[in-house]
Order: structure tokens, then C-alpha cells, then sequence
């Protein structure tokens, strides 16, 4: 296969595919270019001194401004993109990770244990050892969870007291919030029946209402409710 076709098949052009044919190795051709010379060479030493003595705290402008002193000054960017280049700075400590949000954590508390993934379980336990509010919150969040799937609302009242001892933000007035109806909450955790199907019944009538508002009178609201 001659140049050109290798040239059309690879897309390159046909003096770029000359040099890699002409290269005795591949190596050759991924060198890079060399190194153009600048002024600040000559300063090199003297800057990878200042460096190492303090262990890469000097800045860029700290380090401009002190060739300044020494009767050379130089732009602040032509300094910053030499000294990427050609000093040696020391490795910079690996940044921390990012705290979890808000949002993730309160996920975390509420959802059920069993669907949280291993890496979720592993920052949710570092986050409650940090905070134990937070950790008492969690556990009151998990037992109230408990007696909901478990339908065992006699424990109702005892959850209470805990919460409202507890004095915890947000906890503390959902437990007052409670007692204001105790009876009704405690049988809405324990019996089997609700009131779901009325409320999705009253649904309907409000979106009804609402497709005919200034659209039609109430004989014709009235059978759409009962076709319904």
C-alpha cells in the first residue's frame, strides 16, 4: 500500500504519514518538541532553592516579587507558565472528600436501610459517629418507620415522650404535633383501614371541578361526578 492510501485510510495527511515512515522508530515521532530557552532560566537555581526551602509554600507572586528585588522583574503570567514547566514543586496533599449534602443525609435517614448501597452505609455511620443529635434523630426516624410498616401504633405514645425528652429540632414538634390527636394516629398505625380511597375519590370531584371551571354548569359537572 503506497503513501496516499495510507494517507486517505488512516485520514492524516500524506506528510504526516511521510515523517512515521521515514522515522527509524515509533519512539521518534512521540518525543515531543524541545524546550524553548527563556531568560528565566539563568534564575532556575535560585528559584528551585527558594522552593525546596519552603517546601513549596512560596507562591508565584511571592517568588516574582523577589526577582523584582534582585533587579528582574517579569510579567506574573510568563513567570506562572515557566515555573509550571520547569520547577519542581512538591506533591500536594490529596484534597479531603467532599462532605455529603444535606439532602443525600436526610435520603440516607429516611429511606429504608435495606436500599442504601455499602458506600451510602459507610458515609451515613461516619456522619452519625460525628453528630450524636444527629445519631438520636436517626434512631427516632427509624423506630417511627418501625411502627409504621409494623402497624404497631400501641408503641405511639412511648415514642412520644422519647422524642419530646429528646428536644431535637423538627422531632420535638412532630411529637407535640401528635397529641393533638392521639387517638386518631395511634388507630391510623395500627388498623388496616384508611381513608384512601374517599380521598382519592375527592380528588377526582376537585379535578373535575376544576376541567369545567367556566366551562359548563352543574347539571353536566353533576354527571361527569356520577359516570365517574
Amino acid at each position: 500500500m503506497g503513501l496516499r492510501a495510507i494517507a486517505r485510510h488512516l485520514g492524516w495527511g500524506r506528510h504526516t504519514v511521510q515523517r512515521y515512515a521515514r522515522a527509524a522508530r515509533w519512539q521518534d515521532m512521540v518525543t515531543g518538541r524541545s524546550s524553548r530557552t527563556s531568560r528565566l532560566d539563568g534564575h532556575q537555581p535560585y528559584l528551585q532553592q527558594r522552593i525546596d526551602e519552603t517546601d513549596g509554600a512560596i507562591t508565584i507572586i511571592e517568588l516574582r516579587e523577589e526577582l523584582a528585588h534582585r533587579g528582574h522583574p517579569v510579567p506574573y503570567s510568563s513567570l506562572r507558565d515557566w515555573a509550571r514547566s520547569r520547577l519542581q514543586w512538591p506533591d500536594a496533599p490529596a484534597p479531603a472528600a467532599a462532605a455529603p449534602s444535606v439532602r443525600a443525609v436526610v435520603g440516607w435517614i429516611t429511606r429504608h436501610p435495606a436500599t442504601l448501597a455499602e458506600g451510602q452505609n459507610r458515609q451515613l455511620k461516619a456522619v452519625l459517629d460525628a453528630c450524636p443529635e444527629l445519631e438520636q434523630t436517626h434512631e427516632l426516624v427509624r423506630d417511627f418507620a418501625e411502627m409504621l410498616t409494623q402497624r404497631t401504633g400501641a408503641d405511639l405514645p412511648d415514642w412520644i415522650n422519647t422524642a419530646r425528652a429528646a428536644q431535637l429540632p423538627g422531632i420535638t414538634g412532630f411529637a407535640r404535633g401528635l397529641t393533638s390527636d392521639l387517638e386518631a394516629v395511634i388507630a391510623g398505625l395500627t388498623l388496616h383501614w384508611s381513608s384512601g380511597g374517599t380521598e382519592g375519590a375527592v380528588t377526582r370531584v376537585k379535578k373535575i371541578k376544576r376541567q369545567l371551571y367556566r366551562r359548563a354548569g352543574f347539571e353536566l359537572l353533576r354527571k361527569m361526578i356520577l359516570l365517574q
